[in-house]
């Protein structure tokens, strides 16, 4: 253990475990190009169902999925309502301009969540000189706002907006598992709200890579082509299909492990001399700043001594992720290292 290296970075630094290994050495593959992978095919039909929609397509990473998602609610020119803080916007290396054309309209939500009224401030009047708004965009959980969780009722305020509006509505649905643990909610409700979905497989499920994206088939009908747009077109990719059909049998409700651990760091973190704020935890994120005669390069480094990884986010801000690799061992040993550390 004193030697063991304590990653909290994030929950993208997990490993296969033995059993979902053995799922994927397991797997039946084919040709996905040609829609032969039968275990890509079960995944994507799984997932659809499980939020009440007709299609979802497998893709390698989240930010592909969330920009194959923008190519199909957009033309260029046009505008996308998200978040400050959303990912789309801060860590998709302006993807959606690049690939899409089109620019966001930034609102200054709380922790990354904004109400259906900002939104309704945010759409641009009908005329030939205003960019046209045409997809509006939430994250759930949020990251850059502490793994948050939105108000259900907001979001169907939100819809009802897009609605009005005839604007789509897209779910970065990344850590939407973890929100789905932590507000009791089901797949079905926010299959009802949202035209577009994306899944992360590879955050809190443990999974090496891959994320789905869930729609009806009007929108949808494109996104294979738009996968092969980016270079997304995958082969034998039923072995890592196999990875997340296990995780969605076995790792959902563990994630309320994650949670706790991560709210026990939060606690704890509230009551050091050093910690300036913590951001309320919901989820498996923590977030907090030091006070100013401390720096955050220093910090860091500390707990590197300590064989502790975490994330310097600038402005003397900090970020802590649990995940399915962080062991109780581990917990114990981090908690009494911030308790020391100062």
């Amino acid at each position: 253990m004193n030697n063991l290296i304590i990653d909290l970075r994030s929950d993208t630094v997990t490993k296969p475990t033995k059993h979902m290994l053995d799922a994927m050495m397991q797997a039946k593959v084919g040709d996905d190009v040609f829609s032969e992978d039968p275990t890509v095919n079960a995944l994507e039909s799984r997932l659809a169902s499980m939020f009440g929609k007709s299609k979802a397509v497998f893709f390698p990473s989240g930010t592909m999925a969330n920009q194959t998602a923008i190519k199909l609610h957009t033309n260029p020119s046009e505008q996308v309502i998200c978040d400050k803080y959303a990912h789309i916007y801060n860590y998709e290396s302006g993807g959606a301009s690049f690939n899409s054309g089109v620019s966001c309209r930034l609102l200054d939500g709380n922790r990354g969540m904004f109400t259906a009224n900002q939104v309704i401030e945010a759409i641009n009047p009908d005329a030939f000189y205003y960019s046209q708004t045409s997809l509006v965009e939430i994250e759930n959980t949020t990251n850059k706002g502490g793994g948050a969780c939105w108000d259900f009722n907001e979001i169907l305020k939100i819809k009802s907006v897009c609605d009005e509006h005839e604007l789509g509505f897209h779910l970065d649905g990344a850590r939407i598992w973890n929100a789905l643990v932590a507000k009791n909610e089901t797949t079905q409700q926010y299959g009802k709200v949202f035209d577009t979905i994306s899944v992360c497989l590879s955050k809190g499920l443990g999974c090496p890579i891959g994320s789905v994206l869930i729609g009806n088939e009007g929108i949808m009908k494109n996104a294979i082509r738009v996968r092969k747009i980016f270079g997304g077109n995958m082969r034998q990719v039923g072995y890592l299909a196999a990875a997340g059909l296990y995780a969605l049998d076995n790792h959902i409700e563990r994630l309320e492990e994650d949670h706790m651990k991560a709210k026990e760091l939060g606690s704890l973190l509230s009551k050091q001399s050093y910690i300036k704020t913590v951001e309320p935890v919901e989820t498996n994120i923590v977030i907090f700043e030091l006070n100013n005669d401390i720096k955050e390069t220093d910090f860091v480094q500390k707990l590197k001594d300590n064989n502790i990884l975490i994330i310097g986010m600038g402005n003397n801000k900090l970020r802590i992720v649990t995940h399915l690799d962080y062991t109780n061992n581990m917990h114990e040993k981090v908690l009494k290292t911030l308790e020391n550390i100062i």
